[in-house]
């Protein structure tokens, strides 16, 4: 490869991820910034659903292991939207796990065994605490005008109270009758 071309390709490597957009540089620090917080959540939430998946075990197997594979699917198709946004809006996203271990707000459980309830409910309160960061998010989307995040962010939160309420019914105590 010639010098002036090596030269560009220097340039170009060292060039910043400038998108263009309306929103001010206030509004994309702070929008970048609260949707990494979110996608490093959104992904420690998809790798624990599946760890409990994977070592899901009991009379209820099939159907739990099922709802946590739906669950999962839902969770990781977030994860690319939320980063395009991000990086939309002109900011740099999460670049490794390390950089999701920093950010995260969702505990990760490593546990060798967990009884599937227990698995259930922690996972019910950590869609909880999704939902709750969504809305914060969601202020701060409104305080910027930002209408487009704050439009994926409502069906986001709407997604987290459906996983909610799926994990709140399949742990219910029964009664013999399915009630």
């Amino acid at each position: 490869m010639d010098t002036e071309r090596q030269g560009k390709l220097k340039k170009r490597r060292a060039a910043p991820l400038a998108t263009p957009t309306d929103l001010g540089a206030e509004a994309t620090r702070e929008l970048s910034g609260v949707l990494n917080g979110i996608l490093a959540d959104v992904f420690a939430l998809y790798l624990k659903t599946k760890n409990f998946h994977w070592h899901m075990s009991g009379p209820h197997f099939r159907d739990y292991h099922v709802l946590l594979d739906e669950q999962g699917v839902e969770i990781f198709a977030m994860t690319d939207v939320i980063a395009e946004r991000v990086r939309k809006i002109g900011g740099p996203t999460i670049k490794s796990i390390g950089h999701i271990a920093k950010l995260q707000r969702i505990l990760d459980n490593d546990a060798d065994y967990v009884q599937p309830l227990d698995m259930l409910a922690e996972l019910r309160e950590d869609n909880k605490t999704l939902a709750s960061h969504l809305r914060e998010a969601h202020e701060i989307c409104d305080t910027h005008r930002d209408i487009a995040t704050a439009s994926l962010i409502e069906n986001w939160i709407d997604e987290a109270e459906r996983r909610t309420w799926f994990l709140f019914e399949a742990s219910r105590n029964s009664d013999g009758t399915g009630h």
